[in-house]
């Protein structure tokens, strides 16, 4: 993969599926892909997706439910909304995209199209780990983390209005932020599990919006763009 410049997407839930699918995003973004695409042969995309509102709504159904709930079960749920939902990816970059959606990352040894998709693994992380052991095997510096918030937060601003957005961020001190436990369903800028082994290789991550398709074009194409950065400057 060595003549091929390839950058990572870790494409959230909450923006393709935030209660149903957000049809008319997902239309913007695809146009938005296969314009990057089309500028250069040498370009490559992996996009690995998160569960959204099927994840929600199932794993909630479930705690409802059983009394209590094994942490392992909630995962198995959220994994299976992220394969429905790289599935739909899949299928919207079908001209591009010529291998199965990845179920496993470290096994992952083919790309043999522009786009490859990924989704959900196994339990104890999220898909961000999924897409940080891919940015590892496949050689690329930096992962570009969209979701439904546009920078990294002193604090979640719903809940505390003093909050401050934070444009660069240190990994030493991001990890202190998120801990080093990973919780079924909890809503953290970056999953800790993946920010542990990010850290070590050393990798870049890129935290926007990704319903800005606008400042993702500009995240794509390295240009100034609005949002937070972990790591590497």
């Amino acid at each position: 993969m060595a003549d091929f410049h390839i950058k990572v997407l870790s494409v959230g839930g909450s923006i393709i599926s935030p209660d149903g699918v957000d049809v008319e995003f997902l239309k913007q973004f695809r146009e938005t892909i296969l314009d990057y695409l089309s500028q250069d042969l040498q370009r490559k995309l992996i996009m690995v997706a998160g569960g959204g509102a099927p994840a929600r709504i199932y794993q909630q159904a479930y705690r409802d439910i059983v009394p209590d709930p094994i942490p392992n079960e909630q995962d198995w749920i959220g994994i299976a909304a992220t394969r429905l939902n790289a599935r739909l990816l899949k299928g919207i970059f079908s001209d591009n995209c010529q291998d199965e959606v990845v179920i496993d990352p470290a096994a992952a040894e083919t790309f043999s199209g522009r786009v490859l998709i990924a989704a959900g693994w196994k339990p104890g992380f999220s898909t961000d780990n999924d897409a940080v052991v891919l940015a590892e095997k496949f050689g690329a510096d930096t992962v570009i983390n969209l979701s439904n918030i546009d920078k990294i937060y002193t604090a979640d601003p719903r809940e505390d209005p003093s909050a401050k957005p934070i444009d660069q961020i240190s990994w030493k001190d991001f990890r202190e932020m998120v801990g080093n436990e990973w919780v079924p369903g909890k809503n953290l800028p970056f999953d800790p599990v993946a920010a542990r082994r990010g850290s070590e290789l050393g990798l870049k991550i890129i935290c926007a919006s990704g319903r800005d398709v606008k400042n993702l074009y500009k995240i794509l194409n390295d240009q100034e763009f609005y949002g937070s950065v972990i790591g590497p400057r």
